[in-house]
């Protein structure tokens, strides 16, 4: 019989009502367009909304609110992260009036950086991974007497990251699954306490990223699988190579399920959540998202499921590159480089076969010399807005009937 764990139901309540002022009820949307695509009706919990733009607010808000009330209140905090527990770590400690130090990896997003700097936070950066930001945050908690926030690994932070799972609940009685991002597990332990207690049939599911997947196999086998060094992915905000020792007794015992996503299926579900609801979400926010569009997970139609899409925090200058990638994985951006004839008329020809399949041209490239063309013939790189792999495929044929060599420059 696993021991009791310390926060009971009337725990995670007392701590949604201490944070109650500080945080916003985000909004749970039922999208038809995406219950009609997966079969299912579907909710999304927009944390991507929150103030800081993630729910990392939660648990640092209600953490900080802790240890102020504690005997030997702080005199200031430090954290490491590679941008939104430091942003929650950041807003939390300005509402108070604390000093707050957070360590960045120097990789960080600049966007996750300023929204620190802007929330008067002294931010460092520091080696290229959270686990050196962290070693680092630790030195300097020692060395100049600060409180230590982790951004997951601390029953105060899950308590707090629980008001999630309550709201959650509160918004869809009759849901039967829960989908959630699952880094350090802080996010994924604090909801499955407030569903579990409450439901013990409600599924509760964690997506991680293939590259880094340290819970992959957690459940089946009891142990943590190693990350490989310099693994990378573009959910940078579940990039976490140490699980917690707190979040693994919850994750242990509430959670049902663990599947992962690569960055094809993280960057389409950008593109959807963009497009569907006009919202950003992050790369560590969709993958819930991401896992459904890609049948990770087995839905049946009684099933009533919640995303939870946890963050929002994304730097503009991936925004563009993101899209393009989210299109191209889904076959909605295409990229040919076509060998022809280099004389007149050839271009507006190829040209023409393009505008008569209703494909939209983004950018031209005319190409002469290089070594791999025939001499007397020339390379044309067409950059295009396809509805599919099918009407890729269409124009190929084209080509193909009318003896030209292509070659494809995007996967897909």
């Amino acid at each position: 019989m696993p021991a009791a764990l310390p926060l009971d139901l009337p725990a995670l309540l007392a701590a949604r009502e201490r944070i109650r002022d500080a945080i916003l009820r985000t909004v749970q949307w039922q999208n038809d367009p995406l219950s009609e695509e997966l079969g299912v009706p579907l909710r999304l919990k927009l944390e991507n909304l929150q103030r800081t733009g993630s729910f990392k607010l939660r648990g640092a808000t209600h953490k900080i609110g802790r240890l102020l009330a504690g005997d030997n209140p702080p005199t200031g905090v430090v954290a490491a992260s590679a941008g939104n527990h430091a942003q929650g770590v950041a807003r939390a400690a300005a509402q108070c009036g604390l000093r707050a130090v957070v360590v960045m990896p120097v990789n960080a997003p600049l966007t996750k950086i300023q929204s620190c700097r802007k929330l008067g936070a002294d931010v460092r950066l520091v080696g290229e991974t959270l686990e050196v930001a962290t070693d680092e945050a630790l030195k300097l908690a020692k060395a100049e007497g600060l409180s230590f926030l982790h951004p997951y690994d601390d029953w105060d932070v899950i308590a707090g990251q629980a008001s999630c799972g309550l709201e959650m609940l509160e918004d869809a009685p009759d849901m039967t699954v829960a989908i959630v991002p699952l880094g350090g597990g802080g996010l994924i332990s604090g909801i499955a306490l407030a569903l579990k207690l409450q439901n013990p049939a409600i599924r509760v599911i964690g997506v991680q990223t293939e590259t880094v997947a340290p819970w992959r196999t957690y459940l089946r086998d009891g142990a943590l699988e190693e990350v490989p060094p310099g693994a990378h992915t573009i959910a940078d905000g579940i990039k976490v190579k140490r699980p917690g020792k707190l979040t693994r007794q919850v994750i242990a015992r509430y959670v049902d399920e663990i599947v992962t996503v690569d960055d094809n299926a993280i960057a389409e579900a950008i593109v959807t959540l963009l497009e569907r609801t006009r919202t950003i979400g992050e790369g560590a926010g969709v993958v819930g998202l991401a896992a459904l569009m890609q049948k990770k997970i087995a839905l049946c139609p009684d099933d009533r499921a919640v995303v939870v899409v946890s963050g929002g925090n994304v730097d503009m200058t991936l925004v563009g590159r993101s899209i393009d990638y989210g299109l191209a994985s889904s076959g909605r951006l295409m990229c040919v480089a076509v060998t022809i004839s280099d004389a007149p008329g050839q271009l507006l020809a190829v040209l023409k076969t393009v505008a008569d399949l209703s494909m939209n041209v983004r950018h031209v490239e005319h190409r002469r010399g290089e070594l791999h063309v025939p001499v007397g013939m020339t390379e044309v790189i067409l950059q295009m807005e396809t509805r599919d792999f099918e009407h890729q495929d269409e124009l190929r044929a084209h080509f193909a009937q009318q003896g030209l060599r292509v070659r494809n420059l995007l996967a897909g």
